[in-house]
This record gives C-alpha cells, structure tokens and sequence, in this order.
C-alpha cells in the first residue's frame, strides 16, 4: 500500500513513521508513506495556501489551487488513488472502514488546518472521515490516527492472532488479559487462565467479551 498524506506541517509526521509499528512496516516495505508539504505547490507570493473567507468571518480558509494541483500530481502515475479529506462533519471512523480500506493500493488523506477549507475542496474527495465529535486545529492527528489503524491490518503487519481477538471484531470489545505476578495488592488473575483449559479458557473470554460490550458499549449489540 501507497499512502500520501498532504499537510503543512510535515515535522508532526516524523515520530509516527519512524517509531514502533508503522517504521516496521515501512521498514519491510509492507506500506509507503509520504508526507507532502503541499504549500510547495502555491503559485502566491511567500507560498500563500490561505485566504480571507468571502463574506467576512474569522480565521483564514485553505485555497483549493495548490490541493488541487498536489493531489494532480500525485494522480499522474496513480488515476485510482482513493482521496479523503479529513473533516470534522466526514463519515464517524470505524473499525470496519479501516477493514475496507486496508484493501485499496493507494490512499491520499488531505489535512486541513487553520480556520477551514475552501467548501469546493470536497469536490476534489473520494470520502470525507471524522474521528469524533470535536474539533481539532488541524487534520493531521486524524491521518496519523486512520493510517495507523489501516496499516496495523496489512497482511504481515502484526500477528493474525493478535487481529482475530480484537475489540470490535463481531461488534465485541476484547476480552480482558492478565500476566505476572499472579497476584498483586489483592488483584488475581482469574482461576480458569491458569487451568490450562483451553476451551475453558475460549469459553471464559467469549464470555467476557459479551459482558464487557454489554456494560461499556451496549450500542454495539443493537
């Protein structure tokens, strides 16, 4: 997988693709990613990517001239690359679109900052992503957030099995895990973990898994 990620802060990118995880993967050529600083292609004086909105109102708005032209850029060897912009009124993020777009070859995530963008931007957008309900001083935490949870799900990223028991596989939160000591301050670890009952031991952890959905996120059972 290709991931472009446009930003105007570039240097907020460098403990995300070069620690843990993601610099592994990068490193075992399972993703590439790069971070493009689109104020390179502004035509204004002092690379200008902002203006006062029409009609008055705080802040300054992206132009859409210079994301216009880097995500044409970027299409010339790529015309299928899948464009998102993160906003804050997108499609709410969730386990199963990071599912479906693990599977696309190239992605494109523009992230927008300062007051907001040029309306006509969308246009430029294959899907429009929010990872919550608040407001952020720009995308870029969001990107770094939706590429993670994509990447981690590439085939030879990180274990199958470690990806079977997840939360949110079958609409379930995980189950809770336990290692040493096996007691701490009172706290035991559950006598049916140490049985060595492995279908005790499947049987215990679907439960819990249903009990904890139930109690934290009974929304995900409807």
């Amino acid at each position: 997988m290709r991931i472009d990620i446009l930003t105007l802060f570039p240097g907020m990118f460098d403990g995300f693709i070069n620690e843990s995880i993601i610099k592994r993967a990068i490193a075992q050529k399972s993703v590439i990613i790069n971070i493009v600083d689109f104020r390179k292609y502004s035509k204004l004086n002092n690379n200008q990517v902002d203006d006062t909105p029409y009609g008055g109102g705080g802040g300054m708005v992206l132009r859409i001239e210079p994301l216009y032209d880097a995500i044409m850029d970027i299409k010339k060897d790529s015309p299928d690359a899948k464009v998102i912009l993160m906003a804050p009124d997108g499609v709410p993020y969730k386990q199963s679109i990071a599912t479906s777009l693990k599977n696309e070859k190239h992605l494109i995530f523009i992230c927008g900052h300062y007051e907001g963008f040029d309306e006509r931007i969308r246009s430029l957008c294959d899907m429009e992503i929010s990872i919550g309900d608040y407001v952020l001083t720009g995308g870029e935490l969001p990107a770094m957030v939706i590429s993670d949870s994509i990447i981690r799900l590439i085939p030879g990223v990180i274990t199958q099995t470690s990806l079977d028991s997840e939360s949110f596989n079958d609409k379930l939160l995980d189950y809770p895990t336990y290692t040493k000591p096996q007691e701490f301050m009172g706290m035991k670890v559950p006598d049916v973990l140490l049985s060595g009952d492995h279908a005790k031991v499947r049987a215990w952890r679907e439960e819990m898994r249903i009990k904890r959905t139930q109690t934290r996120r009974p929304d995900l059972l409807k």
